[in-house]
Formats: C-alpha cells, sequence, structure tokens
C-alpha cells in the first residue's frame, strides 16, 4: 500500500516505541464522588499518558473519540493549532499508534477533522489502523447558517473518520427510532394492530411470478403494477395478505393497493448514516452556548455539542464499557460517557485540566441538567480519580525508578511479556497470572515480607515452596537467583533478574 511521506517521517515513526513508561500519580484533592469509581482524568502530554496506559488498558478500550487541532493556522487561546505541517503529521502519527494499542478487537477510533487535514489523516490512518479496517466518513454540518465573511465557500461541515479494529468483526449499535419517523405511521381504518404506513407494492427488477391481474373490493380490474412494473409478491401471497388485511385499497377502495407496514413490526433500530446534521446532533453555536451555562464565558473556540458526543458513544459502546479522550479539552467526551453510564479515561495537558474539567465533572457527579441531561435522564452520582504524570518508571541508564511500587512493576513486566494489560491490577500476589500455559512471577517491594532475604526479591528454594503454586512453565523475577541454571531447568523456570531483564519500553 503506498505511504503518505514527510520531512521528519523516519523520526516520528519510532517516537512511541521511544516514549518511557511513566508513572501515574493520583491527585485526591482534584477526584471527586464515588471512591470506586474507574474512571480517570489525567493531566499531562497525551503521548507520555497513552503510553503509560498501555499495560493497563491496552485492548480494552472499546470506544475512542479525539478532535485534535485542525492545523488550521490560527494561533487558539488553549492550544497552539499553528502547526506546520510536517508537525502536524509528526504529533499525529506515535499518537495513533498508542491509541490503537488500546482498542479492543470489537472497538472503534472517531477522529474530528476539518478539510485541511482531513485527506491526509485519512492516508495516515489507512496505514496505522488498516485501509480494510475503514469504515465511513461521517460528515457532520457544524453551522445553521452560512459565514458571509468567507472568501471562496462557506465552511458548513466538518469530517468524523470512522476505524474499527477489525471493521469485519464490528457491528455498530443501531440509531433509535424518532418521533418524527414513528409519525408517519397512522391508522386511518383503526386496525387493532396499530399504526401502519403504506409501502409500494410494485417493483421494478423482474419477478417471475409478478406479473397478474388483481380485482379492488369494488369489482375494478388492475391488469398489473403501473408503468409495466412487477408486483414485489406472488399470487398466492397477495390473496394471503389481502386475507390477513395487510393490504390498503385506499378510502375509496379502488386504489392501486399497497402493502401495510406496521409500526410494531418495525426494526426498532436504525442503520447509522453518513450525513449527521445540525437538528439531530448539534452545532457549534450550541456548543458554545453549553460552555457559557457551564463557565459562564466563552472559554473555547470549537467545542462539540454534547449530543454529537452522544451519538458516537451511543453508537460505538454500550453501557460500562470503556470510552477514552486524549485531547478532552473543554471535557466534553468524558461529561457524556459518564451520564450515559461508560466508563471514561480523559486526556488533556493544559492547566484548564484542573480549570475547568475538574469542575465540570464535579457538576456533572451533582447532577447538573445542560447538554444531553434531560434526554437520559441524568440525575447525578459516580464520580472521577485525577491524576497527574510522574517520573518514568525507569531511568535513563534502565534502572527501576524508586517511587515505583509493586503493582506499577507488576503492570509493566506482564504487559512487556504478553502485551496484555495485567488481568488483576489490584491484587498483591508474586503470581501475576497465567499466559498461554506459562505462569509470570515478580518478587519486588517484599511482596512476600521483610524477614526473608531482600524483602523477598531473591528466589531461593525456601521461597519457592511458598510462591503460589502454578502447573506449568514458570518466567520468575527477582534481583537474583540462589539455584543454580540446572536447577532452574529441571523445574521449569526461567529466571530474569530486575532491573536488567525488564524491557525499560
Amino acid at each position: 500500500m503506498p505511504k503518505l511521506d514527510w520531512l521528519t517521517r523516519s523520526e516520528d515513526e519510532k517516537v512511541s516505541a521511544h516514549v518511557p513508561y511513566r508513572l501515574l500519580e493520583a491527585v485526591p484533592e482534584h477526584s471527586y464522588g464515588d471512591s470506586g469509581s474507574e474512571n480517570m482524568l489525567i493531566q499531562g502530554d497525551n503521548l507520555d499518558a497513552l503510553k503509560a496506559l498501555l499495560p493497563f488498558y491496552a485492548g480494552r478500550v472499546k470506544c475512542i473519540f479525539i478532535d485534535p487541532p485542525y492545523n488550521t493556522r490560527s494561533a487558539f487561546e488553549h492550544y497552539d493549532d499553528n502547526l506546520e505541517h510536517t508537525q502536524w503529521l509528526g504529533l499525529m502519527y506515535p499518537r495513533l499508534e498508542l491509541l490503537r494499542e488500546l482498542l479492543t478487537e470489537q472497538g472503534t477510533i472517531w477522529v474530528t477533522i476539518d478539510d485541511n487535514e482531513a485527506h491526509y489523516l485519512k492516508v495516515i490512518m489507512d496505514e496505522v489502523f488498516g485501509r480494510k479496517n475503514f469504515v465511513a466518513n461521517v460528515i457532520w454540518r457544524k453551522n445553521y447558517s452560512p459565514k458571509s465573511s468567507a472568501r471562496h465557500f462557506s465552511v458548513d461541515h466538518d469530517h468524523v473518520l470512522v476505524y474499527a479494529a477489525d471493521a469485519d468483526g464490528w457491528v455498530p449499535n443501531p440509531m433509535p427510532r424518532t418521533e418524527k419517523q414513528d409519525k408517519a405511521y397512522k391508522n386511518p381504518d383503526n386496525d387493532p394492530r396499530g399504526p401502519w404506513k403504506p409501502s409500494d407494492l410494485s417493483a421494478r427488477n423482474f419477478y417471475s411470478v409478478g406479473r397478474y391481474p388483481i380485482t379492488t373490493p369494488k369489482g375494478r380490474v388492475i391488469s398489473g403494477p403501473p408503468g409495466g412494473n412487477y408486483w414485489r409478491v406472488s399470487e398466492e401471497n397477495f390473496k394471503r395478505m389481502d386475507s390477513e388485511q395487510r393490504i390498503w385499497w385506499g378510502k375509496n377502495g379502488e386504489s392501486i393497493p399497497q402493502i401495510k407496514r406496521f409500526l410494531t413490526e418495525v426494526k426498532q433500530g436504525i442503520t447509522p448514516q453518513t450525513y449527521w446534521s445540525y437538528e439531530e446532533v448539534g452545532h457549534t453555536q450550541e456548543a458554545k452556548q453549553e460552555i457559557l451555562a457551564l463557565f459562564e464565558k466563552d472559554v473555547f473556540i470549537t467545542p462539540k455539542p454534547e449530543k454529537l458526543i452522544q451519538r458516537i458513544i451511543q453508537i460505538a459502546s454500550d453501557e460500562d464499557d470503556l470510552v477514552l479522550d486524549s485531547f478532552l479539552g473543554s471535557g466534553t467526551t468524558a461529561a457524556v460517557a459518564h451520564k450515559m453510564g461508560r466508563r471514561y479515561i480523559g486526556i488533556e495537558m493544559g492547566e484548564h485540566a484542573i480549570t475547568h474539567c475538574v469542575p465540570r465533572l464535579k457538576k456533572v457527579v451533582d447532577g447538573e441538567q445542560g447538554g444531553i441531561s434531560e434526554a437520559v435522564s441524568w440525575k447525578g452520582g459516580g464520580g472521577f480519580h485525577f491524576y497527574k504524570l510522574g517520573s518514568p518508571v525507569f531511568d535513563e541508564e534502565g534502572r527501576i525508578n524508586p517511587a515505583v511500587r509493586f503493582a506499577h512493576l507488576a503492570a509493566h513486566v506482564w504487559f512487556a511479556e504478553t502485551r496484555t494489560p495485567l488481568p488483576h491490577p489490584k491484587r498483591r500476589s508474586p503470581l501475576l497470572g497465567a499466559h498461554e500455559g506459562v505462569g509470570y512471577y515478580l518478587l519486588f517491594n517484599g511482596i512476600l515480607g521483610d524477614k526473608r532475604p531482600d524483602g523477598g526479591n531473591v528466589l531461593t528454594r525456601r521461597l519457592l515452596a511458598e510462591l503460589p503454586a502454578h502447573d506449568g512453565p514458570k518466567v520468575i523475577y527477582g534481583e537474583s537467583s540462589r539455584l543454580s541454571k540446572e536447577s532452574l531447568l529441571q523445574l521449569g523456570i526461567m529466571f530474569k533478574q530486575t532491573p536488567y531483564d525488564v524491557k525499560a519500553r
């Protein structure tokens, strides 16, 4: 497949692999609500934050939404959006690589963008996610009136590029029917089966048994469908449907027959379409009004309306699924996910992670009634934890940071060995788990008590006897081993020394 080239591509391709794993440090004073909540708000560079999340959340995120800088050559108050084209591609490429690693096999990523970079973004997303996993380019009409100040055209839409981790296996959730759609169903003949609407009985395509005369209830003979077409059902099926009162002959009983389609029999969800009007999902002015209501001033130039994010989350996830936004901005994605009963991770670099995202989410927990609250019957509840990026797990020489605790290193070791997140991150046990028949152990931070050599970090026969059992080969990380190479081989143990055998990246 052809690849997009830019000045720093060779360097940018290596960035995500060389980003160090960092600690995530809890900041209790900015957390709020239910202490048992899994929702996370992270302050820091999203490249570092995404790498820090990998050991815990790789392959677990159901829906990713990002609204990255559009590179529109204008400086925003909270962002420097005036990035040269090469810099913009260098910004996006490594972040997309890390986001791909976080998606579940049934997950999707949705990216809003305008015409300045949309087509370049499509090409690099084809590379990162696979061209076969491209799902759609959704067009969102974001303005409700033309801009008279436009030099050439009034730009009234944004793109939403949608990719799946596996497009062949992904099935979108259907959209709920609207009141307007249901109003098309009437009941002029008081049918006990309820409202219905007429459907054309004729078809253009050839149907071998679709040509026959029909006699109306008033005795008028209709030789065939209008325009020389075919009836879409056979004569036998037509007579059966008529006997079941599923044929509508018009109020006078002599009209061209039509099939009655009952609302109760209609598929309750509709297939998502690729054009989203502002009447359905909101527009930029509506988004600004939502921000004004929350912060009493217009602090973001290009916020997204809650209804737009609601539709994306509705199509791409179910309750309790994990949603991630690594360009969180004013916190819209986290707020909407919270109201819709999803778990979420939001990442924002600037100070407004504290000055805007935190107070907004506190208001959501307290039951604020703006945006989609009424539509989803939101009354409040839940909570979130605030984190900031800490020091790297390893220093430049590859030594383990003294601030690292067992849970952090356990997650890192497991991910380095299996490329999957630790299955039980809160469980304190030297046996991290089993993967493809191999048991993985970590002796670190005195996990087995200080009475043993080096706090239980040294593998001895006595310590081995007290380790949780695993029937199969074992990989054990520790400071050192007092068992001979022959003994380790006989016992089916591969010993790896910390920190030297722990992958730093």
